[in-house]
């Protein structure tokens, strides 16, 4: 298979996957069987392209012609083989993590579930191998479409309010600024073809250079960006595969990469360094970064605290783009795999504690690691990522966006990032140290605890009974380690985006 032919594949096989499972929803184990071989045959479909994008090659594949010198189509280079790795690499884990869960939760509309994560992961698939922005924003479009369902899954009045809320932020940010931006792009530059180096030099300048930054910062709601970050807080009303879908795989991934791609190649690093056209942005990045983390702070439940948790570590990706600098471009996109497998393993954990001890807020996880050993270990490890400390790959990424800052003579934003770090302490070391350090109050000790059962089955026999929400997190952890000892394999990758 040329690697032309393998963009083509990975683009399809979701989509015919979907329309497999639209049918078997009278056999849900054929179902399942199905979504686990899609999600692995595209992945595998996507390590062939990139053993030859990190061989130097650069795939592309026209679709069809738009409108006069606009294609709808497709070429693949280091960012956005990123961003298909990740999408693709962590689709058969999550597929495995969800058939446990929605089984185990005993969710309605299983179906429609598993079809609509397919279109998603097609349309997340199109937008990492985005040749222009219109392509860029057409698929764009399609993952707020297609995830819509999952956002109001449950049909709730709760679950039907936040998906007006999802897609009116998203659809909103988009077509008011976003589209704005490209066309005015289009306008002033004669392309909207992403190009090493960009296309605006000498084309904009001044303000509206700073102007048409901003309305592709903002533009792209699903970087949450505040104050366009409500959306993403009010989705945890969703399964929780679907915050995993959100928060670590696809939707928000999304978002970051589209503003690293635009400053690497419609900006272009050397125009903003230039300029300092991307100052401010810097410092709204550093806002977020800060005002989320102290908000996580405040919350007890424990998916919302990591939904305010992923709102400041999307912003770490924006400022180390907004940096215009080797090493924070560098930091941005290894940050976009790092935290992409940190959080997963965070959400994963979440949602086991529902389904295995039905656990939501922090304050009533006290020795809840114990009983759930795996489970909460695998917390830690993906805590210590999204912290930056070692053994786990976001160490790596912060370090890189560290040295960016300090690059760019940019110290009070390296304070930004240690504040972070310190903060992220502040609300994910209490889950693990209650966990593993406290007592479970009395009432815990036996009552409706399901890890209590009559035949005399021990505590931890919670976890093998619900084995699909347990392999997962510790999967993903592994990974998390694994990043930490291979990260140089994702700096290879990305160097070429620097000019390295």
């Amino acid at each position: 298979m040329t690697p032309e032919d393998a963009i083509l594949t990975s683009l399809l096989l979701p989509l015919i996957g979907a329309a497999i499972l639209s049918r078997l929803g009278k056999w849900p184990d054929s179902r399942e069987a199905v979504t686990l071989l899609t999600s692995v045959l595209t992945f595998l479909t996507v390590l062939q392209i990139y053993t030859a994008v990190a061989g130097g090659a650069r795939p592309e594949l026209d679709l069809v012609e738009l409108f006069p010198g606009v294609m709808l189509g497709f070429k693949v280079e280091p960012l956005g083989m990123l961003f298909a790795l990740v999408a693709a690499g962590l689709w058969p884990i999550t597929s495995l993590y969800a058939i446990g869960y929605m089984r185990g939760h005993h969710e309605e509309n299983q179906t429609r579930f598993f079809v609509c994560f397919a279109l998603a992961i097609a349309a997340a698939m199109a937008i990492a191998f985005s040749r222009n922005l219109v392509t860029l924003f057409v698929m764009y479009e399609v993952l707020s479409l297609s995830t819509y369902p999952l956002v109001t899954h449950h049909g709730t009045p709760e679950a039907k309010r936040a998906g007006r809320v999802y897609l009116g932020i998203l659809l909103t940010t988009s077509v008011a600024f976003l589209l704005l931006a490209i066309l005015w792009t289009s306008h002033v530059a004669g392309t909207t073809e992403f190009t090493p180096g960009g296309v605006l030099a000498g084309k904009v300048e001044g303000w509206p250079l700073i102007i048409l930054l901003g309305l592709f910062a903002f533009g792209t709601g699903k970087a949450a960006l505040m104050p366009f970050h409500r959306w993403l807080p009010n989705a945890m009303v969703a399964p929780t595969p679907v915050s995993a879908l959100l928060h670590a795989v696809a939707v928000v991934k999304a978002g970051v990469f589209t503003v690293v791609k635009v400053i690497v190649y419609i900006f272009g690093i050397d125009l903003l360094a230039e300029t300092g056209a991307s100052i401010w942005l810097m410092y709204a990045a550093a806002f977020t970064i800060l005002a989320s983390s102290i908000i996580a702070l405040t919350l007890d439940n424990l998916k919302a605290r990591l939904a305010y948790s992923t709102i400041s570590q999307l912003a770490y990706i924006v400022l180390g783009a907004a940096l215009a600098n080797d090493l924070g471009i560098l930091g941005a996109g290894m940050h976009i795999a790092m935290h992409a497998m940190g959080k997963i393993t965070l959400f994963f954990c979440a949602g086991a504690l529902i389904v295995l001890v039905h656990k939501t807020e922090v304050s009533t996880m006290n020795g809840i690691g114990h009983k759930m050993p795996w489970t909460m270990g695998a917390f830690a490890i993906g805590s210590l990522s999204i912290i930056g400390l070692p053994i786990a790959g976001g160490m790596w990424s912060k370090w890189y966006l560290a040295l960016g800052t300090a690059e760019a003579h940019q110290l009070p934003l390296m304070a930004v990032f240690m504040l972070s770090s310190l903060l992220s302490i502040g609300y994910l070391g209490p889950v693990i140290a209650g966990a593993f350090f406290k007592s479970a109050p009395p009432e815990d000790a036996h009552g409706d605890d399901p890890a209590h059962h009559e035949d005399g089955d021990t505590e931890m026999s919670v976890e093998r009974r619900h084995i699909l929400c347990v392999i997962p997190p510790v999967a993903t952890a592994i990974g998390c380690i694994v990043l930490f000892f291979q990260a140089e394999r994702i700096h290879a990758l990305l160097l070429p985006i620097v000019g390295g």
